[in-house]
């Protein structure tokens, strides 16, 4: 009986790894990906931020500019108020009575102070 020989050329190699199929991109691809993604949201971070600032400095000169009209108003206020003061002094008190001993618009300060002060 003839011993059994290999083959001419020898046995193809003997396969021990798995060739499984590549499932989604590289890995490299994917740090790309994350890379670019985080360079857009920091962009738009920035610009957002930099609108921020500007609508801030907008509403703050937006309120330098009206508050001149605003104290105005409050003057006319004062005003009217002070004039309706001295018509309902001038109905209960009559006409020749004096409240102040200045004939200049003095502007009203409140203090107000507790009615029983104990010490």
């Amino acid at each position: 009986m003839p011993q059994d020989m290999p083959p001419v050329g020898g046995y193809e190699p003997v396969q021990y790894k798995r060739h499984m199929p590549a499932r989604g991109f590289r890995p490299m691809y994917y740090l790309i990906g994350m890379h670019m993604v985080m360079a857009y949201g920091y962009y738009k971070l920035f610009y957002g931020v930099r609108e921020q600032h500007e609508l801030a400095r907008e509403k703050i000169w937006s309120r330098l500019h009206i508050l001149p009209l605003l104290q105005a108003e409050e003057d006319r206020d004062q005003v009217r108020r002070h004039f309706a003061d001295k018509a309902r002094e001038r109905e209960l008190l009559g006409q020749e009575t004096k409240v102040y001993n200045t004939d200049r618009f003095v502007r009203p300060t409140f203090v107000y102070t507790p009615s029983n002060v104990t010490q």
